[in-house]
């Protein structure tokens, strides 16, 4: 159902006995919102709870949508037309990212620890799933070669600290030893309140551009990946320390490249800032805490459509957008 539906039509389909057998499969439906009636048609019962059985991507088209609680608005045929690629390519994840967003764990209020397990979950899940395998299986045998200094180095000058991700020849992309590495320079300032301003920052010419996808698939079992993930989360130190840190980012910032800074109080971006969510593409949604940080910035629409579409967003849009504070112009050489 990648055409859009108009909500009389939706509503008839979702009343007939038989419409979970219609809508089986169909991992992506537009609802046409032309007017604030259809928007206020979508909250009434009893087609409000069938949508909320609904497994699908929602997304609402027309000059009404962005009044809609509908997973994403879309602006017109173009972006539906990426929208439905991008669902189309990794059906069983967009559905579990919509799912894990609706469940509103990012928002005022809730525990981070709470939005950080249940991504950890669905992305373990996912790593267990036919879309991440078809991706490694893609992908190939490949050899990452070792660091040649410290993946991450961290220094201290007074009360100031700063924390650098240091695997400039894999564009600071986070494998298991640097995740390691950045999870111990942050318990310093967790134990030291001494230590008043943090500063993370990327070396080279990309601040991070995501996991190490050379490492993807390595885990012994899933079960084990989201012990791993929750005890030595980078995430869940950045929350704690967000209000002294500063993230600096530049050139690529790519999936954790994007999801760990947002934690940050204050996020300053080079003007070469190239921001985008490449986990879909992967099988997989974000699992370095978008799914709680990002939609705290920008809403879950707006990560919604980032994840599905895995649309770039230069420094200008992600300052509009609230996903960054400043724009420098101080990228590294």
């Amino acid at each position: 159902m990648n055409e859009p539906v108009s909500v009389a039509a939706l509503k008839q389909l979702l009343e007939d006995p038989r419409w979970s057998e219609q809508l089986a499969g169909l991992p992506l439906v537009v609802v046409r919102l032309d007017t604030e009636a259809d928007v206020r048609a979508l909250r009434e019962e009893p087609l409000r709870s069938q949508l909320s059985r609904l497994r699908a991507v929602q997304a609402g088209i027309g000059a009404s949508a962005g009044g809609s609680d509908l997973d994403l608005d879309l602006d017109g045929p173009g972006e539906m037309t990426r929208v439905a690629d991008g669902v189309a390519r990794a059906p069983m994840a967009a559905v579990s990212l919509v799912e894990l967003l609706r469940m509103g764990l990012w928002e005022a209020g809730r525990s981070t620890a709470s939005g950080l397990t249940a991504e950890s979950l669905t992305y373990s899940m996912l790593q267990a799933g036919p879309e991440f395998a078809a991706w490694l299986a893609e992908r190939g045998k490949v050899e990452v070669p070792p660091d040649p200094g410290p993946a991450v180095r961290a220094g201290r000058s007074g009360n100031s600290m700063w924390v650098e991700l240091n695997r400039p020849h894999r564009a600071n992309a986070v494998s298991v030893s640097l995740r390691d590495a950045l999870t111990e320079a942050l318990e310093v300032p967790l134990l030291d309140k001494t230590v008043e301003t943090i500063e993370l920052r990327g070396a080279g010419a990309s601040f991070c551009s995501g996991g190490d996808l050379g490492e993807f698939g390595s885990f012994d079992d899933v079960a084990s990946a989201h012990h791993t993930r929750l005890v030595r989360s980078p995430a869940r130190l950045l929350d704690a320390l967000a209000g002294r840190v500063t993230a600096r980012i530049h050139g690529a910032c790519a999936g954790a490249g994007i999801e760990l800074p947002a934690f940050a109080h204050r996020v300053a971006a080079s003007n070469d800032a190239n921001i985008w969510l490449p986990e879909l593409g992967l099988g997989l949604i974000p699992g370095a805490g978008g799914t709680v940080s990002l939609p705290r910035r920008i809403g879950p629409k707006r990560t919604a459509w980032l994840a599905l579409t895995g649309a770039h967003l230069n420094a200008t849009t992600a300052l509009e957008w609230g996903l960054v504070d400043e724009i420098v112009d101080d990228s590294p050489g």
